[in-house]
């Protein structure tokens, strides 16, 4: 347990502790953790995820996230492919763990025989993962709290989709085929990393 979570511990057991504190004047911002995200029930660690996925030798391991619209009024779901960097997403109304799960399943039904595993962060978006993993015959996996890194491949197509979409566009104005273009469009784009290939070739030609 940390200092700063024991001294909370005891603040809410009327405790004096807190006092000891230099912001303790100012009002508590609780630490974002996976219980404020919102308990998300028999998550696995992306520490019992195979090695495999790590080495990104095969074709089927993705990682999914969801991009937040200005004054979070909808969401775009994503979901990419490790190895080939191929790119899914579709728009939801409002960042729901049944929307989300249902976006996920929609996204990758066409490809299910190629999804074997799913690695998400720990929003309460994907509390859902059980029902994804039931519909789609798969593995999910989520990763550590504050390790963006672990989604590296998402997190980096996110930052591609922003280009088009920024920070502050509202998505209530962009329409799901406005969307599609976008995906088609990074889908299509010659990536180094694929011997200036692009991921549709890349993933189509394997499977």
């Amino acid at each position: 347990m940390s200092i700063y979570r024991y001294l909370w511990t005891d603040k809410k057991q009327g405790g004096g502790l807190w006092q000891c504190l230099r912001r303790k004047a100012k009002p508590y911002r609780q630490r974002l953790t996976d219980e404020t995200r919102g308990r998300i029930n028999d998550r696995v660690s992306i520490h019992k995820r195979p090695q495999v996925v790590e080495d990104r030798s095969r074709i089927g391991d993705w990682e999914a996230d969801t991009i937040i619209g200005q004054n979070h009024k909808q969401a775009i779901v994503t979901v990419v492919e490790r190895r080939t960097g191929l790119l899914k997403m579709q728009r939801v109304t409002k960042k729901s763990a049944h929307l989300v799960a249902d976006a996920m399943v929609t996204l990758l039904t066409p490809v299910r025989l190629h999804v074997k595993t799913i690695t998400s962060d720990n929003g309460k978006e994907f509390a859902e993962h059980k029902e994804v993993k039931e519909r789609l015959y798969s593995m999910f996996y989520f990763a550590d709290t504050y390790a963006s890194w672990q989604r590296g491949t998402n997190e980096n197509t996110n930052g591609l989709i922003r280009e088009y979409l920024p920070k502050g566009c509202d998505f209530r104005q962009v329409s799901d085929d406005e969307v599609q273009a976008i995906e088609d469009r990074l889908n299509s784009r010659p990536r180094k990393l694929l011997g200036f290939k692009t991921p549709n070739q890349v993933f189509y030609d394997i499977i």
